[in-house]
């Protein structure tokens, strides 16, 4: 039975600037304060054994074809690495148990994942397309890193639904940049527990040298399970470029198959070109499948889901900043277009 209850809801006409202008305004801005922030470490000595902030957001209207906000719409990570050592001690035997001997850092983070049809203007919308549906949690995770392994565990703790804030946060933003309000938020999934258990694995295998410059692949295997997703997903990256030992990729947010926000810096710069390919068999999506103790809106989840990326990363004293491409194959069964594209901005910095 399908959930048709609508909360009340104001519906604002605004006017203005596309999202994807504004998107690609403000990741601008952001970049530029990045480098600024970077120029300001330029004189400082490098420390791999430092802190490392992250910003992170990822967009369906930052896209090379600028599309309009549909499907995943959007994802913002905000989050804190430790410098590696500084585990307590408690977790760092947790951690050498379960992950392996290793680099042991510590992360804790907020993440908020916005999901909506393809349809943002039908007040009612319909319910053959994805549901609007937000994801907010706070993360703790553990890293342990190898000469050539990161192995990664995150629990995440939170709520799935309307308290997860995806109406205030996407229309408010509209009302910001001017442009028009979402209306079918009164049709999103109702408020539930999330709680998930993500962990992955990769492997850093050197190629040898491309016309002088380095080249690796990093093959990876990842998973989550709990309440929201349950999933598997076997991948491969390979870059090229100068300095790759100094990361495992390109950070991307769950599911998608990152590097993590970890780093560290051997010399004053290093960078890569990559790209990878990834396939994620799925036995559980709340986001499409509907509330878990509730009646709600719901599609039916497609059991296999490939993921294509190309990027870059650039990492100049101390500071990180990466882009990503990436092309996801349909999530659900009957949905439109034979890819979802979206964008994933990054910028890190040790402290």
């Amino acid at each position: 039975m399908l959930y048709n209850r609508p909360t009340d809801s104001a519906v604002v006409d605004f006017r203005g600037y596309s999202l994807a202008q504004s998107s690609r305004a403000l990741l601008g801005l952001a970049l530029g304060a990045g480098v600024l922030c970077a120029a300001g470490a330029h004189a400082q000595s490098f420390n791999s054994q430092a802190g490392i902030w992250t910003l992170q957001d990822e967009n369906a209207s930052i896209g090379f074809t600028g599309r309009t906000d549909r499907y995943y719409v959007n994802g913002l990570h905000v989050g804190w690495t430790s410098p590696a050592g500084e585990v307590p001690g408690w977790l760092s035997g947790f951690g050498q148990t379960v992950l392996g001997p290793g680099d042991e850092r510590v992360s804790l983070g907020l993440l908020q994942q916005l999901y909506t049809p393809a349809d943002t203007q039908a007040i009612d919308p319909s319910p053959h397309g994805e549901p609007y549906a937000g994801y907010l949690v706070a993360q703790l995770g553990l890293v342990a890193d190898t000469a050539s392994t990161r192995t990664m565990a995150t629990l995440d703790a939170g709520v799935i639904g309307k308290d997860a804030g995806g109406e205030i946060v996407q229309n408010n933003f509209h009302s910001l940049i001017g442009q028009g309000a979402t209306h079918g938020w009164a049709y999103q999934l109702p408020t539930e527990p999330a709680v998930d258990l993500y962990a992955a694995r990769i492997w850093r295998a050197p190629l040898g040298h491309v016309g002088g410059l380095e080249a690796d692949a990093l093959p990876s295997i990842s998973g989550m399970a709990g309440l929201t997703q349950d999933y598997l997903q076997p991948g491969l990256s390979v870059r090229i470029g100068q300095g790759l030992d100094e990361d495992f990729g390109a950070p991307l947010l769950q599911p998608a198959s990152g590097g993590g926000d970890a780093f560290i810096t051997t010399g004053p710069t290093a960078w890569y070109l990559y790209a990878g390919a990834y396939g994620r068999v799925v036995g559980h999506d709340e986001t499409l499948q509907g509330s878990d103790f509730h009646t709600s809106r719901h599609v039916d989840a497609t059991p296999v889901v490939g993921s294509f990326a190309v990027g870059a990363a650039f990492i100049w004293h101390g500071f990180r900043f990466s882009y990503t491409e990436l092309f996801q194959t349909r999530r659900y069964h009957g949905q439109p277009g034979a890819f979802h594209e979206f964008g994933s901005f990054a910028m890190s910095g040790q402290f």
